[in-house]
């Protein structure tokens, strides 16, 4: 019993050393989800040109249309077809039926979506370009005043606290 009590223990340490890192890692690593269109969604209203500059869409980052589902649809298509708004031979048609369609950005390349239909021709198309995730910066740059909120409180409450409780659950088990 006491070589499983300490198994156990050295279990919820590891749980417990994961979690810590989990949580202090920085969230830059994260994915982004767009919303194509942003609040307007995927419909024949907006400009989507315009919408995508600017953007910096990477590996691992996903595209959510939202549209309506009765008359619209996701293809992706190539390039010459995005031109031509031409929705013969898509590579992928993400429409689901739903009018909530996810696209994971997984391939560094342009995208080149557009809705069949005909709405192509009224400017619902849009060219995405993903690339890798930039390296991080060989030295992060001095931060000025004080720290914010969540740094003081994942290093000085939430981490030692976390260790604690860690340290209560390893003492009950060792002690059963």
């Amino acid at each position: 019993m006491e070589g499983l009590s300490r198994s156990i223990g050295w279990s919820a340490a590891a749980f417990v050393l994961t979690c810590a890192v989990l949580v202090m890692m920085p969230a830059e690593v994260s994915a982004v989800r767009y919303i194509v269109g942003a609040n307007m969604g995927w419909n024949s209203n907006v400009n989507y040109t315009i919408w995508a500059q600017g953007k910096h869409f990477y590996l691992g980052d996903w595209l959510f249309f939202v549209y309506d589902r009765n008359q619209m649809n996701v293809l992706e298509v190539n390039k010459t077809d995005y031109e031509n708004c031409t929705s013969d031979h898509p590579i992928h048609n993400w429409t689901t039926g739903a009018g909530r369609d996810v696209v994971p950005l997984n391939v560094t390349k342009t995208y080149y979506f557009i809705s069949g239909k005909g709405f192509c021709y009224g400017g619902m198309k849009v060219a995405i370009h993903v690339e890798k995730l930039p390296p991080p910066p060989s030295s992060l740059p001095e931060r000025s005043g004080s720290p914010g909120l969540l740094s003081t409180f994942r290093g000085q409450i939430f981490v030692p606290t976390l260790f604690a409780i860690a340290a209560v659950w390893d003492s009950f088990l060792y002690l059963g």
